[in-house]
């Protein structure tokens, strides 16, 4: 029992001198519902509703969730219903999701099955229009 203790205290001590964090995902449970902003969350898992805008590194809609706001993350797993704009790097969007708006992303997986209504782009194709945009104007 007191090796499996120094071994676990051991194990937490270099996690932090290496600089690595225990992230422990902020989860709104279905039945919960949230009116208002998210800003610079970490792991949000949403299996409630949410209206507003949320900010964070990953983001997961889960199969009850449902969302109504924009959201930018660096990656977004959906698999619930979202209604709004997206602006990822990591976009995957599963056979049970409803996506309604626009979305920005870097690389996308869109599984067969999965509702889809709104314009995507590549953040090159996104870079690309704002070039010409700018070629237009000048």
């Amino acid at each position: 029992m007191m090796r499996k203790f120094k071994r676990m205290l051991l194990i937490k001590i270099a996690r932090l001198i290496r600089g690595e964090k225990n992230v422990v995902p902020c989860i709104i449970s279905g039945g919960t519902k949230i009116v208002g902003q998210i800003q610079d969350g970490d792991i949000i898992h949403i299996d409630g509703k949410l209206e507003g805008d949320i900010s964070c590194k990953e983001l997961v809609v889960g199969a009850g969730g449902m969302v109504k706001g924009n959201v930018q993350a660096k990656s977004l797993e959906l698999y619930g219903e979202l209604n709004g704009t997206i602006k990822v790097e990591n976009l995957f969007i599963a056979s049970s999701a409803k996506f309604l708006g626009d979305s920005v992303y870097k690389t996308i997986a869109i599984e067969p099955g999965a509702v889809l209504i709104g314009k995507c782009a590549n953040y090159q194709d996104d870079a690309q229009k704002k070039e010409e945009d700018l070629h237009l104007v000048a």
